[in-house]
């Protein structure tokens, strides 16, 4: 695991300058020859007219070379089986590098497409020709997209437009929800409670979101003005919300290892804070499981732009959403065994709130990417990075009321001492209001 997530920050630090849309780099005639046109980078440009910059630092060597750029409409895997000279006269159109600038603008599409760019010369498709040993050609490219006014002077693909106003929306609804609820859960938290650990974690978890969602903000910002960003935000970004998936996850699977583990009657243990070997194996377990799973997936997209919520269908993320819905199934039969014998009716709603928060926990992300295959392709992406990011909030502020509330909480808790939730042990009862 420190293997895999050694691998995962060192990609995003040290390759992850190509990502942006303002890509510079050196186009280089043995990579073209190997891999049959050196892959530069992909844009997703919109319906209206876009726009590729590319600038050289030696022009007549490029021209020299015959050096073009092309430009593939939604590359597919059946290139693999072309030829060389085939593969390139599938490009949607060519750039001839002849200058030391050239502005391209792309054509009006019906909808936005993603368009992948390519590098080829004169020796691409030449195994039988030696490469001579002039120096390589350096080049910036810059991608644009029409902004509000029209003007071609937008960095963002069609893919991210919108997430940077929508972390600006989330980090504004952050900071004035902390000036509201900040005091009186400093207050809970000092006081202790048979509650004080879940909500330690439940605030642990709620910040490093909020620290995903700044640093998410300030590389999107970055980004608008460069096409670049900063990938180490991007990276921490994803960083502190695996952190929080990870706490929980533990957090979610303690409370209800009662439930699942006891050979007594269900009801007999309700949602207590489970610390024997065996409960404490399991949910470490599956914590580990799941943290595996989130860097693999998190390296196998460092292909892709930063957001730690993603819709390709990897084997890591396909393991990942597959655990989710197994962990809800779990809890589901678990629900309906104490509901049908339960006779208290502030029992029962306690168990089906905090029922209805893990589920929106574990499930959001496994529906919206369901969901998200009936919207257009440029439109995947943020319907499951915003949707879970709200999702998964709207369950912690849901923990919150559950935990928080004299009402519902103390007067469950007041039925009986052997069911109190989050009982740590007999001997720690003494912190409560």
């Amino acid at each position: 695991m420190s293997r895999l997530f050694a691998r995962f920050l060192a990609a995003a630090l040290f390759i992850s300058d190509a990502l942006g849309k303002s890509v510079t780099g050196v186009f280089k005639s043995e990579v073209a020859r190997q891999q049959n046109g050196q892959y530069i980078t992909k844009f997703m440009f919109g319906g209206d007219s876009g726009r590729l910059v590319c600038r050289l630092d030696n022009a007549a060597l490029a021209m020299e070379n015959e050096a073009r750029l092309l430009l593939f409409p939604d590359m597919d895997a059946n290139l693999d089986g072309l030829s060389c000279a085939e593969k390139l006269a599938r490009a949607q159109f060519t750039i001839h590098l002849k200058h030391d600038e050239h502005n391209q603008t792309v054509p009006r599409q019906s909808s936005p497409t993603l368009w992948h760019v390519l590098y080829a010369d004169r020796y691409t498709c030449q195994d039988v020709v030696t490469l001579p040993s002039h120096p390589d050609v350096q080049y910036t490219i810059l991608m644009f997209n029409p902004d509000s006014a029209g003007n071609p002077l937008d960095h963002f693909s069609s893919e991210e437009a919108g997430l940077h106003s929508f972390y600006f929306v989330l980090l504004l609804a952050y900071f004035v929800a902390s000036c509201i609820y900040v005091q009186p859960l400093y207050q809970a938290l000092r006081k202790g409670g048979p509650m004080h650990t879940v909500l330690r974690v439940l605030t642990v978890a709620l910040g490093l979101q909020g620290m995903s969602a700044l640093c998410n903000y300030v590389h999107l910002a970055r980004y608008s003005r460069d096409g670049v960003g900063f990938p180490l935000m991007g990276s921490l970004a994803e960083l502190w919300d695996m952190i929080a998936q990870v706490s929980m996850l533990y957090m979610l699977l303690s409370l209800c290892m009662g439930w699942t583990l006891s050979r007594r009657k269900p009801q007999s243990r309700p949602l207590q804070w489970e610390q024997t070997p065996t409960s404490t194996a399991v949910a470490a377990g599956v914590v580990i499981a799941q943290g595996v799973l989130l860097l693999w997936e998190q390296y196998s997209a460092v292909d892709s732009e930063h957001h730690s919520f993603h819709t390709q269908r990897s084997l890591p993320a396909l393991l990942l959403l597959l655990l989710r819905v197994t962990l809800a199934l779990v809890l589901a039969s678990v629900l309906y065994q104490i509901t049908s014998t339960e006779r208290s009716t502030l029992k029962r709603d306690f168990y089906l709130s905090f029922t209805k928060g893990c589920f929106l926990w574990f499930l959001c992300h496994p529906v919206l990417v369901f969901v998200s295959s009936i919207f257009n392709e440029h439109q995947r992406e943020k319907v499951v990075t915003i949707g879970v990011i709200l999702c998964q909030s709207i369950s912690v502020v849901v923990l919150y009321q559950l935990f928080l509330s004299r009402s519902l909480y103390w007067e469950v808790s007041s039925l009986s001492s052997v069911s109190l939730p989050l009982t740590m042990s007999r001997t720690n009862q003494r912190g409560r209001y």
